[in-house]
């Protein structure tokens, strides 16, 4: 890229600067923003500080991008015209440029060596102060010299300021820190955080520098968060695990291989580079609840074997190799089931696959200690139940008893049930299989959505005025914007405000910008809230109402301001683009906005406009060449004067001034100054001139100026001009408005000029993709499951037998998102497919079970009884653990919360049905068929 870049370079006008070439992922967002002030402190003080002294130690973070300062003035020396005397010398602003450049060098002379030594031999190539630069010649004019004092007054100044930065209505310079590529959020801003004192010892003492907009506080929150919710989880599956066992040392042991798994896993993720994160933890929090199960299983066939009289040795190794086989085929289920994480993109799979691969880790670790771990703890700590014991006057053995007592009755009303259901099983399966089915019915009514929303506390309001407005002009605008959000939101809950105005110095910013910034006219104004305040959203509602009417013919839309929903976007500054592509680009805006009067009537859409604005004020410069030839200019003649004049030589020809005293490089720009432009003839009577021409004239001379209008900005995708109409989602899921968006869409095609062509990006693109590709890796996991209890079982007739439960899982899910008001997300997908694995987990269980019972009998309905019946109490552990290692995530409490909700909401209901139909509808649908093969019919 870098080489391609080198080779356009060729093709570009005489002083382009090189393109940039930047590193960009989904991730590298603001994770901190450091606001300078002092008092006594200008604002160019505190831009050349920001610049030049704090920004390039915090570089030297691992992980930490750090673009140029916003806002304060750029310094910058500066070569102030004045037009009157330079037309009076018969000069132009490029004689000026030209001089300053020949006499303004830093270049070595070389060395001379004399006697014994050798010396460096130096030249005054540069001056050494900013007065020095005055007396630069510029011309000779017989025998008298004009300097550069005679026509200008050099100054150490600023360049005209394009960015305004305030905070709390105080002007200042903001220093934003990006996370770049993987590294940690919590890692970088520690980094910052670290350096912070060291620096600020080298700086003025007046000079603050105040952590703003701080990403880590919401990470640390949502990451103490899952770790709550993990501990939660394995207290409250210890204490069921405690009540089931009846047994301190049971328990002791199957809790011990909680953590071991955890660390295990852990371990596995830091060899493969991965960090402790929100989606990482979460995959440990999510696996708590299935950690249980290798061992609970274990422990619970062990003392099974133990109550049928079994030496304790000899009960272990019964119970271990009883379900050795099983267990295994239960815990590959449930890992396999992540494998299509890994076959996603974009977003979607940079969150999901590090969550997937810490509960891989963690089951298969899991397996491993209960294979070795457990038994061995088992031999040291189980000892075989003395039933002629007398009855123990402990409280909680006494509450033990009594929880055995009600827990066998269950066992014998289940027994009944089943028997009952078993019997009438031709009824029952149609009747069980129409329920589940009919659950579908609740699709259309759930909704959709990419991720879930998260309060974070924040929220961006970017304001655009009237194209072409005055940088001042945008920052009075900002003023009253911010009292009516100061009216708005009460001062008890507001903490502080954030405007940024303007565009940035560098290039490099408006790379890193996701805000659509075009101009001056533009400004983003961050509203940070304090702890315990209302919904965020609430007051986004409000100001979004509010807004346009209080301040018409301004554009105000909001964004993102948490880490999540930045990365989900993509860079763009609303979750739906519509994306019109084509050279004629007149007729695209045509297009774009009937397509935003449309889309604005569509229930849900907030924020609706075209990024392009076509209006933006010009003049316009027509030079007449016959007259200018005749005066000896040409058209790049009169061009370099005016940009020389207007923007400054900086532009074209960079030059820079050395101070000596500090080691900076700033740089050196002749222009004339922005207050000698008031007005059109001002513009008019500017000075031209060239090495060519008979003597100096005025723009007048040359060429007639006319008002007109222009695009502010040009885009491109795929090289391709594109027109941009974006949008955002209010108190509607993304799914429902995507559909009348792409209804919208189509119809409009076919009034696309030829060679333009409409395209939907965002977060509805990324979410269909995402849909897509979950729902085809849920089909695939529940094949390569199937395909997996095949190779195990050596049948095709039993797999299919123990994947009859996941219709009912399925419909579970369903019914449960529906209840607790859950739109469909990829979370809840994610949540569907791991469902599939634990409710196959069990179901294999009960199968197999039933398969050594139907060898000993060679009855269908007995063995499907007895298997329900007993393994009635290791199938409801094993899926209580998990239920109630949800509950905490399904909850969403704390920050973040509501990221992983649906995850723990989608698997709670599945696993309620899926349980249900492991205990009831398996056993009936194995009677089925094993009937019908026992009494000599083939099966299907």
């Amino acid at each position: 890229i870098t080489a391609v870049s080198q080779v356009a370079l060729r093709q570009l006008p005489a002083g382009a600067q090189p393109p940039l070439i930047l590193n960009f992922s989904a991730s590298t967002v603001p994770i901190i923003q450091l606001a300078l002030s002092g008092e006594g402190l200008s604002e160019q003080q505190l831009n050349d500080l920001g610049l030049n002294f704090l920004r390039t130690q915090l570089v030297t973070v691992p992980g930490a991008a750090v673009p140029y300062p916003y806002g304060g003035k750029q310094t910058q020396v500066m070569i102030d015209l004045n037009p009157a005397l330079l037309q009076s010398k018969g000069l132009s602003a490029t004689d000026v440029v030209n001089a300053v450049n020949l006499q303004n060098l830093v270049l070595p002379s070389g060395t001379a060596k004399i006697g014994q030594f050798e010396y460096d031999v130096n030249i005054n190539g540069a001056p050494r102060t900013v007065e020095q630069l005055n007396d630069i010649p510029i011309k000779q004019v017989g025998s008298s010299t004009i300097y550069l004092r005679d026509v200008a007054h050099v100054r150490n100044g600023f360049a005209p300021q394009t960015n305004i930065v305030r905070h709390d209505g105080l002007r200042g310079v903001l220093v934003t820190v990006l996370k770049a590529g993987s590294a940690s959020t919590l890692d970088v801003v520690n980094g910052i955080r670290t350096i912070l004192p060291r620096v600020a010892a080298t700086l003025p003492p007046q000079l603050k520098v105040q952590p703003l907009a701080d990403q880590s506080i919401f990470v640390r929150a949502a990451v103490s968060g899952v770790i709550r919710e993990a501990v939660i989880a394995a207290c409250l599956t210890g204490l069921m695990i405690l009540i089931f066992l009846a047994s301190w040392r049971s328990t002791l042991i199957i809790a011990v291989s909680i953590p071991l798994s955890i660390l295990t896993s852990i371990i596995i993720l830091s060899f493969l580079g991965e960090t402790i994160n929100i989606m990482t933890l979460g995959g440990l929090a999510l696996a708590v609840g299935m950690l249980v199960d290798d061992a609970t299983v274990e422990i619970e066939n062990t003392n099974r074997n133990l109550d049928q009289g079994k030496e304790i040795r000899q009960a272990i190794l019964d119970g271990a190799s009883q379900i050795a086989v099983p267990a295994l085929v239960s815990t590959l289920s449930i890992c396999i089931v992540f494998l299509p994480m890994f076959f996603l993109s974009g977003v979607a799979r940079y969150l999901f696959v590090p969550l997937a691969e810490a509960v891989v880790f963690a089951m298969l670790a899991s397996y491993f200690l209960s294979r070795t771990l457990v038994p061995t703890m088992a031999l040291y700590l189980l000892k075989p139940k003395n039933h002629h014991a007398a009855a123990s006057r402990n409280p909680f053995v006494r509450l033990q008893d009594s929880f055995e007592r009600g827990f066998e009755r269950l066992r014998q009303s289940y027994q009944s049930l089943l028997t009952t259901l078993v019997r009438r099983r031709v009824v029952f399966v149609p009747v069980f299989l129409v329920l589940c089915l009919s659950a579908w019915g609740l699709v259309p009514w759930l909704g959709e959505n990419f991720f879930p929303d998260t309060d974070s506390g924040q929220f961006s309001l970017h304001v655009r005025a009237k194209t072409g407005t005055r940088i001042e002009e945008t920052a009075r605008l900002a003023d009253l914007v911010e009292n009516s959000i100061r009216r708005v939101i009460p001062a008890q809950e507001l903490d502080n405000i954030l405007d940024n105005i303007g565009l940035p110095y560098s290039t490099i910013n408006y790379m890193h910008n996701t805000s659509g910034l075009i101009g001056a006219a533009d400004a983003d104004i961050l509203v940070s809230l304090k702890e315990n305040h209302r919904p965020t959203a609430e007051y986004v509602r409000k100001l979004r109402k509010r807004l346009p009417g209080e301040f018409p013919g301004n554009t105000f839309y909001f964004l993102p301001a948490d880490i999540v929903t930045q990365i989900l976007n993509f860079g763009l500054p609303a979750p739906i683009d519509i994306q019109i592509e084509g050279a004629d680009v007149l007729s695209n805006r045509r297009i774009a906005d009937k397509i935003l009067n449309e889309i604005g009537q569509v229930p849900g859409i907030a924020d609706p406009r075209i990024q392009q604005d076509f209006d933006y004020p010009t003049f316009r410069v027509d030079v007449d060449r016959t007259k200018a030839a005749g005066g000896g200019f040409t058209q790049r003649d009169v061009s370099s004067s005016l940009l020389v004049s207007l923007s400054g030589s900086f532009q074209t020809t960079p030059t820079f001034f050395l101070n000596w005293q500090n080691g900076v490089n700033y740089n050196l720009a002749t222009q004339t100054p922005q207050y000698r432009i008031q007005s059109l003839q001002d513009l008019e009577n500017m000075p031209i001139t060239s090495a060519t021409a008979r003597s100096p004239e005025i723009l007048a001379d040359v060429a007639s100026i006319t008002r007109s209008s222009e695009m502010a900005v040009l885009n491109h995708y795929d090289i391709r001009r594109v027109v941009d109409v974006y949008a955002s989602v209010q108190d509607r899921d993304l799914g429902a408005v995507g559909r009348e968006i792409t209804r919208i869409v189509d119809a409009n095609r076919k009034l696309l000029p030829r060679g333009s062509f409409i395209t939907i990006r965002g977060q509805l693109e990324t979410m269909y993709t995402s849909y897509v590709g979950l729902v085809a890796g849920l089909g695939f996991a529940i094949v390569l499951v199937y395909l997996l209890i095949v190779v195990n079982f050596q049948s095709w007739l039993d797999p299919f037998i123990i994947i009859t439960a996941l219709p009912a899982a399925l419909a579970g899910i369903i019914i449960f998102l529906f209840l607790t008001h859950t739109t469909l997300s990829v979370p809840a997908l994610m949540g569907a497919i791991m469902c599939m694995g634990v409710a196959t987990a069990n179901s294999i269980l009960v199968v197999s079970f039933a398969k050594e019972r139907l060898a000993e009998h060679a009855n269908a309905v007995e063995a499907a009884i007895e298997s329900g019946v007993t393994r009635f109490r290791p199938v409801l552990m094993t899926a209580l653990a998990m239920i109630i290692g949800m509950i905490p995530m399904a909850l969403g409490l704390g920050e973040g919360g509501e990221q992983n909700a649906p995850l723990g909401r989608a698997v709670i209901g599945g696993l309620l049905c899926a349980t249900l139909a492991t205990l009831v509808f398996v056993p009936a649908v194995f009677s089925i068929f094993h009937g019908r093969r026992a009494s000599g019919e083939d099966a299907p």
